[in-house]
């Protein structure tokens, strides 16, 4: 199925006729905000609240819930059924004839109507919709072997150092939003995380019940990227993390209810404090072209689901999505919400770091880099539902295994906003310089990242040098706490004549400074982009 990045048969719940139409009814307002603004754990969990308060992100009317009279209006509505609500949003989604949909405007409280069948509102792009079409191999697993090990897709992210320094997820939340988590609750391979309560929560917002072990198998390969454990043979990115499991993809058919079945998952993840949402869902083509995004749409602002995204980044989680394995096909782009501007897309390269030919391509149509970065998306390490290891290829696993990484590197700098990681990582990737079209800014390098994040804390005060002043013949004696590549060492005097640069490639770092003549200069200590100075006397 397109947007799995993988075919999914499943059974419908919903069985949508020629004569039905699909809208999303915005309202007014919301009457209790009051209410809820001065009882906000009616509202959000004490973690979420924490969140918050840690980034500096104040409650506004999105966080308050729908009105409830009037979603009853609407529901009691001649001909209409309401399929998903959204707070962020302030609407529903809802299914009926158009003629009855369009009766829906004459309430006091109807804002906006917007059908997914963009012909049918006011104002409409002029964009022909592409054509959907289905093949049967695209976006099939590849299967090239019965086992495998997880070390190059870590590594090739430096997941390992953050593992190696104990951050492995530990007391981080992630919610994976998918299509099914067959046999999660019964596998040896997830025994870890079960055994240590760390599944803290599940929900199928389809079927509307809290069983999500059945359904699909994709959502169990996805999960195995980030939290699968065999011993001696294979590990998640991010092995000691707490998760919640939730499905929003319905995979008999391609429909749009399932970004708004998607943005009330976001919602219900936010809601509960969740650091991390993962996702390897993108939607480009409907089962009904007239229900099909164009590449104009494209822009960061327009489908249902993109602008979901950027409100679930807004209030403070880091949203990881999979870019879509669209690279060779007609469509070639990547998808919704894929587009979002603040969230991180994921590519897919191959063991050696070579893009995947089927890695969607940027740029969105106003021109931004995407994908953000790459990760091992072909050949990459799985576990089925069988509970064996075996390889996958897909963003849909480029994806998760670097939600899982970021993870652990969030972890290690609980301090810093989910802006700040993101762009961290960005930075860190191998192509951030010269970004293209198809890598993004590359492959990060987290142990550049965490050495960069690690610099940027400290303060002039942080750095010994010694002795100051300087007497006689001895060395300058530089010591750092965390050094990072490429640390220069840059001496100048009161005229900004600089004396001489080194470069420091280890710490304690001396430099043998007796041809000074006395007086007062100047100590630059530069990495990347941090500089700090401070004042020098030899006498």
């Amino acid at each position: 199925m397109r947007n799995l990045f993988l075919f999914l048969f499943l059974i419908s719940v919903f069985k949508i006729s020629g004569q039905t139409e699909n809208a999303w009814i915005y309202f007014t307002d919301k009457p209790d905000a009051a209410t809820y603004y001065a009882n906000p754990l009616l509202m959000l969990s004490q973690r979420s609240l924490d969140r918050r308060d840690q980034q500096n992100i104040d409650l506004d009317i999105k966080d308050v819930p729908l009105h409830q009279p009037y979603v009853t209006q609407i529901r009691n509505a001649q001909g209409i059924t309401i399929i998903a609500q959204s707070k962020w949003l302030n609407c529903v989604h809802v299914q009926g004839s158009q003629s009855d949909i369009e009766a829906l405007d004459l309430l006091t409280f109807v804002a906006d109507i917007e059908f997914a069948n963009t012909a049918l509102n006011a104002t409409t792009k002029l964009s022909e919709p592409k054509q959907s079409t289905k093949q049967a191999d695209k976006l099939a697993v590849v299967t090239d072997f019965e086992y495998g090990s997880a070390t190059n897709q870590i590594q090739m992210l430096h997941g390992d150092f953050l593992h190696q320094n104990n951050f492995t997820g530990t007391g981080m939340h992630i919610a994976v939003i998918d299509a099914g988590f067959t046999n999660v609750n019964t596998m040896s391979s997830f025994d870890r995380i079960r055994n240590n309560n760390q599944i803290l929560g599940t929900y199928n917002f389809i079927e509307r019940q809290t069983d999500v072990y059945f359904r699909h198998y994709h959502g169990t390969m996805v999960l195995s990227t980030i939290a699968g454990y065999v011993e001696n043979q294979f590990v998640g990115t991010a092995p000691d993390a707490s998760f919640y499991l939730f499905i929003s993809e319905d995979g008999n058919q391609e429909h749009p209810y399932e970004e708004s079945l998607w943005v009330e998952a976001a919602e219900k993840a936010d809601s509960l404090g969740v650091d991390v949402l993962n996702t390897s869902l993108g939607y480009t083509q409907f089962d009904r072209t007239e229900y099909n995004h164009t590449y104009e749409d494209l822009d960061g602002q327009t489908t249902f689901i993109t602008r979901g995204s950027e409100i679930a980044f807004s209030r403070g989680m880091l949203v990881v999505n999979s870019a879509g394995n669209e690279g060779s096909s007609s469509w070639h782009y990547i998808g919704a919400p894929a587009d979002a501007p603040s969230i991180l897309s994921i590519g897919a390269v191959d063991a050696s770091g070579n893009i995947a030919a089927f890695s969607s391509w940027g740029p969105t149509v106003d021109e931004r880099v995407k994908p953000d970065v790459c990760a091992q998306g072909q050949g990459s390490a799985v576990i089925n539902t069988s509970n064996n290891i075996t390889s996958g290829s897909g963003t849909s696993f480029s994806g998760p295994i670097l939600a899982g990484v970021a993870t652990c590197f969030w972890q290690a700098f609980p301090d810093k906003t989910n802006a700040e990681i993101a762009q961290a990582i960005r930075e860190s990737a191998h192509l951030y310089a010269t970004p293209d079209d198809h890598y993004g800014y590359g492959i990060p390098n987290f142990e550049t990242a965490f050495n960069t994040m690690s610099l940027s804390n400290l303060t002039p005060e942080d750095f010994v040098v010694y002795p100051n002043p300087l007497n006689g013949q001895q060395p300058l004696t530089l010591q750092i706490p965390q050094l990072q590549p490429e640390t220069s060492l840059k001496i100048s005097n009161v005229n900004g004549q600089v004396i001489g640069v080194y470069e420091v490639n280890h710490t304690p770092y001396s430099v043998d400074l007796h041809n000074l003549s006395q007086g007062v200069y100047w100590i630059s200590i530069q990495s990347d982009e941090n500089v700090y100075t401070q004042k020098l006397i030899v006498n």
